[in-house]
């Protein structure tokens, strides 16, 4: 498999219901699962064939506090968080900010793409539950909301 193989793979991976996927033939295998902390992606060469490369990618997320949230926005995907359009730019949003329906919150990078995060629904922000530039998992918290 190709570099651009894998990580296409990753992308569908990451958007799919699937939880844990395992290829292999005679030059390659590759293992990706998700739904646990601090997972890791391996993908490496039979040990049959040395001209085969080996690429290794981390995904440690750092353990966060299990706390009893009411209403949040989620992160639909697995990147890295930002809470502003550009390094040194006003964020999108603050504290007591109330967003409408569809209006952007946040961006995770994901695979070098920038992905607009945007409120499902009207609310107030009660608390950024993150810090700009952190690791998110899927379906993690970003923010604690009131529906209004």
């Amino acid at each position: 498999m190709t570099n651009r193989e894998i990580k296409d793979l990753m992308r569908f991976f990451d958007g799919s219901d699937i939880s844990k996927v395992k290829i292999k033939n005679a030059e390659f295998s590759i293992e990706l699962q998700k739904g646990f902390e601090g997972g890791t992606v391996v993908a490496s060469p039979a040990p049959v064939v040395v001209s085969a490369p080996a690429v290794v990618a981390s995904l440690e997320a750092p353990v966060s506090e299990t706390k009893e949230l009411g209403d949040s926005i989620k992160s639909p995907m697995v990147g890295t968080f930002y809470s502003a359009p550009a390094p040194g730019a006003n964020t999108f949003v603050k504290v007591g900010t109330v967003v409408k329906k569809g209006q952007t919150v946040g961006i995770i990078e994901a695979m070098k793409i920038m992905n607009e995060i945007e409120a499902e629904f009207d609310c107030r922000i009660i608390e950024i539950l993150l810090e700009d530039g952190q690791p998110v998992e899927f379906d993690m918290p970003l923010f604690a909301v009131e529906k209004v």
